[in-house]
């Protein structure tokens, strides 16, 4: 099972290398990316669905034998500038996913679907809005525009239950001046309840990133002894 680029998928026979299937979703005709080349990071798999998602900004289930399509979810609109290339995370009967596009005006969030139904369990926006712990990191209006893009894999702690999740740069990325203030979640590995979506915990590496820093690598869990 692989993801053959963006917007598609195949099955291989692992004795002989032939090909069993094939899936293409159609790019739409004005998509645009902005910041980052047409790609796609891998694919996911949950007891016999593979899960894909596609530059147009959908979550598509595949069944694992036959590449057919079961469910195809819309995650966001990608001509607001959004686009998915993250391989999703799969853990207890969820699909977890987080959004491009950082550089094209958006407001960035890690969501959760169901996986059976595809329907949407949880949203966590990674920009927060008004009454959000950590809107008072924004000024005015930025934080509708704010960036905060998932691009990365993130990882999940069966034992805590956790989903965590490293965080891309805010926008504009290289000129702070109409975004005063530390612009959290951005550049941040955020911790998050995985049944509601609910942060945890955060930790922020670059307060006020105006370098494209981000905070997006795949996080890495380990049990070990500290002091």
């Amino acid at each position: 099972l692989y993801v053959t680029g963006p917007n598609s998928a195949a099955a291989l026979d692992g004795s002989t290398g032939r090909r069993l299937w094939q899936w293409k979703r159609q790019i739409p005709p004005d998509y645009r990316s902005i910041g980052f080349g047409r790609t796609n990071r891998g694919p996911a798999v949950l007891d016999d669905t593979l899960y894909v998602t596609t530059l147009d900004c959908y979550l598509v289930a595949l069944d694992l034998k036959t590449g057919s399509e079961r469910w195809a979810t819309k995650v966001a609109d990608y001509k607001a500038g959004y686009s998915l290339t993250v391989a999703p995370l799969a853990i207890r009967g969820k699909i977890v996913l987080g959004t491009s596009g950082g550089e094209a005006g958006i407001r960035g969030f890690v969501d959760a679907y169901d996986a059976k139904t595809g329907k949407q369990a949880w949203r966590f926006w990674t920009i927060p809005g008004v009454g959000e712990p950590g809107h008072e990191t924004w000024t005015g209006d930025a934080w509708k525009t704010g960036g905060g893009s998932a691009w990365v894999t993130g990882a999940y702690d069966a034992e805590l239950n956790l989903v965590y999740w490293g965080i891309g740069n805010a926008g504009p990325d290289w000129n702070g001046d109409a975004r005063p203030g530390d612009n959290l979640y951005t550049c941040s590995l955020v911790a998050l309840d995985a049944d509601t979506g609910k942060r945890r915990w955060h930790f922020q590496f670059t307060p006020h990133d105006t370098h494209d820093w981000d905070a997006t690598h795949v996080p890495v869990l380990i049990d070990a002894e500290v002091g």
